[in-house]
């Protein structure tokens, strides 16, 4: 009887020490995934053979009870809805590579802002391909993302810059739907270049910055939008972020897109694009000709 108590407890302690030595493990070209806890097993076995999990990949799951926590104070609850559906694949990369987002079927945030985001929580140095069954506005992916960077990197975010994420991806969805979504993506991100070069002690040196980035980008902000901005840099400026990784994380994503654009594969889109609109050029020549 002794014995059986022994082994059974050898056996309970396993079960608590297994994955934590899975997680501690977790090395480059490793794969966790995250999906939404109300899809059915089709929809779980069609997501994962489209994110080509691999067979030992980590697997969690996000509830809709989660993305309500994160998202519930930006958004309203009928946007959230009652399912979670959103899922994704966090592979891990190379250090000092940066992050690459690619999306299917994400409707409302774009590549760009779950980038943005994911580098206030302090996410780096990974791959992350995020999906649905169907078209979905994507907001509830950062969740699950956040959740899997904490387990692969062992690191507890704090709360506060979970929210501060969900909110900074919410307010650029927002200010998209108004100024366009790239120029919303590239606006924040020109924002945090010039907080983490000077951060500003004054909300009259924050609307500097605002106002000059938004300038040279060419970018005409409302008053309002201009006072949203000016809240959610000050909830960021309160964390405890590390604006000089922001500042190098942002520098790499730029890094990427200007490598891309000077690689064969690169200038092939470029040509092809210029042919494309050559093309529509000479259509219109000819139709009024």
């Amino acid at each position: 009887m002794k014995w059986n108590k022994m082994l059974a407890l050898f056996i309970i302690s396993l079960l608590f020490i297994m994955p934590i030595q899975a997680f501690a493990d977790m090395a480059e070209g490793d794969v966790i995934v995250t999906l939404g806890e109300n899809l059915s097993e089709e929809q779980k076995n069609m997501l994962l053979a489209e994110m080509k999990a691999p067979k030992d990949a980590t697997i969690i799951t996000v509830s809709n009870e989660e993305e309500h926590k994160y998202l519930g104070n930006y958004i309203s609850k009928a946007l959230i809805g009652t399912r979670a559906i959103s899922s994704s694949a966090v592979t891990i990369a190379k250090q000092g590579s940066g992050l690459e987002v690619e999306t299917k079927n994400i409707n409302w945030v774009t590549d760009e802002m779950y980038i943005n985001a994911l580098i206030t929580a302090g996410v780096k140095d990974a791959k992350i391909y995020i999906t649905a069954p169907a078209n979905v506005s994507g907001t509830a992916a950062l969740t699950g993302i956040i959740k899997a960077y904490e387990i692969s990197a062992e690191k507890t975010i704090p709360e506060e810059v979970k929210q501060a994420a969900n909110e900074e991806m919410v307010e650029t969805a927002k200010l998209g739907d108004s100024v366009g979504n790239e120029n919303a993506a590239a606006l924040i991100a020109k924002i945090k270049e010039e907080i983490a070069k000077n951060s500003p002690e004054t909300d009259a040196e924050l609307r500097t910055i605002i106002e000059n980035a938004a300038k040279e980008l060419g970018i005409t902000l409302t008053e309002q939008e201009i006072l949203s901005l000016i809240d959610l840099f000050n909830k960021l400026k309160e964390l405890d972020i590390d604006w000089n990784q922001v500042g190098e994380q942002l520098n790499q994503a730029k890094d990427k897109i200007s490598k891309y654009l000077e690689s064969e594969e690169g200038q092939g889109f470029l040509e092809s694009l210029k042919r494309f609109f050559v093309s529509v050029i000479d259509a219109v020549k000819a139709f009024f000709s």
